[in-house]
């Protein structure tokens, strides 16, 4: 899974990063290779709601579970052959030149 970063300064709708050329020109060749299994962009950390259970209570808390200045802004789910093939397509991504894309395994079954 990519987790793709962002500070909030150009927040976008997904309507409007839909007709963005990197980022259409990206989505092709992801799934020219077969790649992209699903993606979805999030809403901003100020609309998130963190709920953590104590002594069999659910306790909810607005906003995100950690204070930070980068948040994760999006996600791409992907099926690669193996990590440099994960590693060349997060390469590739629009926001990669801003801000970090982390890679992160799903643990195989």
């Amino acid at each position: 899974m990519l987790m793709i970063s962002s500070d909030g300064s150009d927040l976008a709708s997904p309507s409007e990063i839909d007709v963005q050329p990197a980022f259409t020109a990206w989505l092709v060749d992801v799934e020219a290779r077969g790649a992209r299994r699903v993606g979805t962009l999030l809403r901003p950390p100020d609309e998130a709601v963190t709920v953590r259970v104590r002594d069999g209570r659910a306790l909810r808390s607005d906003g995100p579970f950690a204070e930070t200045k980068e948040w994760i802004g999006g996600v791409e789910v992907l099926e690669c052959a193996d990590l440099d093939e994960a590693i060349a397509i997060a390469s590739t991504h629009p926001a990669a030149g801003r801000f970090p894309i982390e890679i992160r395994p799903f643990w195989e079954e």
